[in-house]
């Protein structure tokens, strides 16, 4: 059998000076130095510096005149220490190196579509070079990162008692918020099933069969529009429990992400995190995942300006500002109404406090003294406004605050900042729809005081229900179920759900639901998005391995791909002709 090495690269250390070994890896690097030729070799373990000497090992420098980085080699030779003016304090094994006396080349590689060391490259072609974009050092550090993390969330639940069990990836599909993926049955033709968004009912089902701590690493599919945050496929930590207290389940979470802080980065994390109530973030922060790294607050002035002058704020349900530690220019406020108008405001109000404290601006002539006084911020400083809905003024100025804190450089990109948000909304109202749809998911229990307004006042309503944010980003998302068949039937009612539907769709559910079932709740962590704040990551695609990009399209294996008629056949599914696709909107390159 081939003995390939003896050490990893990155292992080579001051006390195998004299030992003779082999190592073998991939050509990090190659430098030509007259003659002598210095090859940086990486595996998985580090870096090894091997110096080829054409008068040592002249069959071995005859090999290093032809590779190129990404080569795979294999080296043996004897380690010697660095003189001290050549020691690499950066590198682990940067105090000696490998003299070199046999060199096989074992795989070659053609000139690389680009460096691993190469910034800026554009995303498509990394993908579409997977397998080399993911020899890159941050994609490495990622990934076993995102290892070490499972494998500690493992830990802590085996630890508090939970039990993990699978569930099915073929499962029925069930409106949860997103596109289901349907999978066509051949079995069955004409019948579907769908990828699940989520275990949700399943897991409630195991609860009730009376696997009372459950959780899994679960695999979920949505078939919905992607961005820097979202993907088609996601993992998530699934958790949910029997007889559940709240304190008890936001405790193990915050036990479970202290833990992962502080054996990955070293960080150690200040528990219990914050809490906020929903209606609390959205008036001072504009989003149900606030970030709290920087300290600029949404400020409410509704009640003062009731009688104002100024009436677009006098007849503005919500009236709401910023006071932002920039003097603005003209054009920079004219670059700011046009991004508020993006996010939906009709224009943006303002006061600009120059450098000698005097305000300017065109409403400043309408608002009383009283008014200019609670407004008044330091000399170059300016206050913004958004007067509207209170759901759209929120939208608006939770942007503009992001906006602004990234600008002026308010974030603290070191710092690490949690918070719960808490009672949020059962319901809210959609207007595409012209009904009630779930803020959550149809299975989230009401809060006590929340029965009685189920059919009075809906939108009132609040749940039992829980959020973990991190640095702006939505980590995990948990509340407390429903476990009685005929409250269960009372919000589905409330979704516009007949009795039928309920029964096509969830009659297995209903029924579970009257034959036993304790109370339950739970909650779900994504994986992806956890790692791109353990990792700093702004982009969810590279926290996984294989991602598809922003179009849901895989350009290294080209998936999604057509399939022989025959196989369509088999599945009794008949493709509509291109044009009736277009014309259906179907999708351009099928």
């Amino acid at each position: 059998m081939v003995s390939w090495r003896d050490l990893g690269a990155g292992e080579v250390r001051p006390e195998h000076v004299g030992q003779r070994l082999k190592l073998a890896g991939w050509v990090a690097r190659r430098r030509d130095h007259g003659g002598l030729v210095f090859i940086d070799l990486r595996d998985s373990t580090g870096l090894s510096q091997l110096v080829v000497n054409p008068e040592r090992a002249p069959e071995a420098a005859a090999a290093a005149h032809d590779i190129r980085n990404e080569f795979v080699l294999q080296a043996e030779g004897d380690v010697a220490a660095r003189s001290p003016e050549n020691v690499n304090p950066g590198l682990p094994t940067g105090e000696v190196e490998l003299q070199v006396d046999k060199l096989a080349i074992i795989s070659r590689a053609p000139p690389l579509p680009f460096q691993l060391d190469e910034e800026g490259v554009d995303e498509t072609l990394r993908l579409r070079y997977r397998w080399l974009d993911l020899r890159r050092d941050r994609l490495q550090r990622n990934l076993r990162l995102r290892a070490q993390m499972v494998s500690i969330i493992r830990r802590v639940m085996e630890g508090a008692g939970f039990l993990e069990i699978e569930t099915p990836i073929l499962f029925k599909p069930t409106p949860e918020g997103a596109r289901d993926f349907l999978v066509p049955s051949r079995l069955q033709k004409g019948r579907f099933f769908a990828l699940p968004q989520s275990p949700q009912i399943l897991k409630q089902l195991l609860v009730i069969a009376g696997f009372e701590r459950y959780f899994q690493i679960a695999r979920c599919f949505r078939d919905e529009d992607l961005r820097a945050d979202r993907s088609n496929e996601l993992t998530q930590l699934d958790v949910e429990m029997a007889f559940p207290d709240v304190e008890y389940i936001i405790g193990l979470m915050e036990q479970m992400v202290q833990q992962i802080w502080r054996e990955t980065l070293d960080v150690e994390l200040e528990i219990p995190f914050p809490r906020l109530t929903y209606a609390e973030a959205m008036l001072r922060y504009g989003t149900d995942k606030p970030d709290l790294r920087f300290d600029l607050e949404i400020q409410d002035a509704t009640e003062l300006t009731r009688g104002s002058q100024f009436r677009v704020f006098a007849d503005a349900l919500a009236v709401r500002y910023l006071t932002v530690p920039q003097e603005y220019s003209r054009a920079d406020l004219d670059k700011l109404e046009e991004f508020a108008k993006e996010w939906g405001a009709k224009g943006l109000a303002y006061i600009v406090y120059g450098e000698d404290g005097e305000p300017r601006s065109p409403v400043a002539k309408f608002l009383a003294e009283e008014e200019l006084a609670a407004f008044r911020a330091d000399p170059g400083s300016t206050v913004l406004f958004g007067a509207g809905e209170p759901a759209e003024v929120a939208r608006i100025m939770g942007a503009l605050r992001l906006r602004l804190g990234r600008e002026l450089g308010l974030v603290d990109e070191d710092a690490f900042r949690w918070v719960w948000i808490t009672d949020f909304p059962m319901f809210e109202w959609s207007e595409e729809d012209q009904h009630w749809t779930a803020v959550h998911h149809p299975f989230t229990r009401p809060t006590p005081e929340s029965e009685a307004l189920l059919e009075t006042e809906p939108g009132a309503a609040l749940a039992v229900a829980y959020d973990l944010v991190g640095n702006g980003e939505e980590l995990g998302g948990g509340s407390l179920r429903i476990h009685e068949a005929d409250l269960q039937s009372r919000v589905f009612e409330i979704l516009q759900l007949s009795p039928e539907q309920q029964q096509a769709r969830f009659g297995f559910l209903l029924e579970a639901l009257g034959m036993g079932a304790p109370p339950h709740g739970g909650i779900a962590f994504g994986i992806d998005r956890m790692l791109m704040v353990l990792a700093r990551e702004p982009n969810l695609r590279d926290t996984q391995a294989f991602p598809k990009n922003q179009a849901g399209f895989d350009p290294m294996s080209g998936a999604p791909a057509e399939v022989p008629k025959e196989q369509l056949d088999e599945l009794g599914i008949q493709l509509l002709p291109q044009k009736e696709r277009l014309q259906s909107g179907g999708a351009s390159d099928a």
